[in-house]
């Protein structure tokens, strides 16, 4: 095993599997507030405004806003492929929950460590729901 790879176990919510680089929010999310046509978080100051999710695994403390905005913010970059890879959640509630599930958006939660300090931006994580194991390597992955 590589250095800078670690293993965690985690729950999955929405079964599938992503990898991408990370994008680390400790900041609550509403995917409506999402450029769909990019991805770019476009929220007045969120932790992660200005940086696209479309294709990273997502690292996020939880959701806000209504059922209705949070469902139409995530089938917006359904529709344009501009999902997150992956969503790796702390406060799983039903809103966020429901609306991955709708779009079939990769979910876990209750990794085995804090994933603000397991991962950071830029590390390069694999996301397996169906085997419930997150994948981080520190500082991206090298080349096979």
């Amino acid at each position: 095993m590589a250095d800078n790879k670690k293993v965690y176990k985690c729950r999955s919510i929405v079964r599938g599997s992503g990898a991408g680089e990370a994008v680390v929010s400790k900041d609550a999310m509403c995917f409506y507030l999402t450029d769909p046509t990019t991805g770019t978080v476009i929220e007045r100051n969120h932790a992660i405004e200005g940086k696209s999710i479309s294709g990273k695994v997502l690292v996020l403390q939880s959701g806000k806003g209504s059922s209705v905005v949070q469902a139409d913010g995530f089938y917006q970059l359904w529709v344009r492929n501009n999902l997150p890879a992956a969503i790796i959640i702390v406060v799983p509630e039903p809103v966020i929950v429901s609306s991955a599930v709708m779009v079939g958006a990769t979910m876990v939660d209750r990794l085995d460590d804090d994933p603000f300090e397991a991962i950071a931006d830029g590390d390069y994580v694999e996301v397996d729901a169906d085997a419930q194991e997150v994948r981080v390597w520190k500082g991206g992955k090298a080349a096979d």
